[in-house]
């Protein structure tokens, strides 16, 4: 994780000069990895390896420790989510396009689908929410006829939104829900999502289509 972090810090200098207007880029290399230290120490644990959702928690809760260092230089939060989504874009693009597309063939995959079914189907569980109470808690969505998308989650309680209220990132929360859309389109996944529990919603509605259905739609 550590070494992902400066890689992803390594990809952000020149938004970060551009967008940010820091010079000091060591030393914002240097807060962020510090803050990053801290931000190790106060990521939840959820069950492992044997729960999809601790990936997301390792390859995302870096993104807050980069937003905690900005803010304290008084960088605004749309620029936030803007460093936030072209550093992850970039840190993707390093891989081969046929690597990311088969990221997202894995992601679509029945045998993806049927674990993401049987583990959405356990984080509703009241034993599993009393033994990882800062988890996700999610729905699967079959399509229904006249949907287009391939399969839905709705997220009724956000891991990343607990880990805020709890240590006050609820300001630079939504620079997390924003690398949504770019890391799925980098695996050619397109995403829609129309609200969030960070704004408010009763729930985070995630639909996914596979790009090429999308592109043989228009044709």
């Amino acid at each position: 994780m550590e070494a992902a972090m400066r890689h992803r810090l390594d990809l952000a200098e020149t938004i970060l000069r551009e967008r940010a207007h820091l010079s000091d880029i060591d030393g914002i290399r240097r807060e962020v990895m510090d803050e990053f230290d801290i931000v190790i120490t106060q990521l939840p644990y959820v069950g492992g390896a044997e729960n999809r959702m601790s990936h997301f928690f390792m390859r995302l809760i870096g993104f807050l420790a980069i937003g905690r260092v900005l803010r304290r230089h008084a960088v605004p939060l749309p620029v936030i989510g803007d460093i936030g989504r072209e550093t992850l874009k970039a840190q993707m693009l390093t891989m081969s396009e046929a690597e990311r597309l088969a990221l997202g063939h894995q992601f679509l995959s029945p045998e993806n689908l049927a674990m993401v079914r049987e583990q959405a189907a356990q984080s509703t569980t009241e034993n599993h929410q009393e033994e990882f109470p800062a988890d996700f808690v999610y729905e699967f969505v079959e399509p229904g006829p006249g949907d287009s998308f391939d399969f839905g989650i709705n997220y009724k309680a956000c891991g990343f939104c607990k880990f805020a209220a709890q240590h006050g990132d609820k300001e630079i929360l939504p620079s997390i829900c924003g690398l949504d859309f770019d890391d799925y389109a980098t695996r050619g996944i397109h995403l829609e999502r129309t609200q969030t529990l960070a704004q408010g919603a009763s729930h985070c509605n995630f639909r996914f289509t596979r790009q090429r259905r999308m592109i043989d739609q228009k044709r």
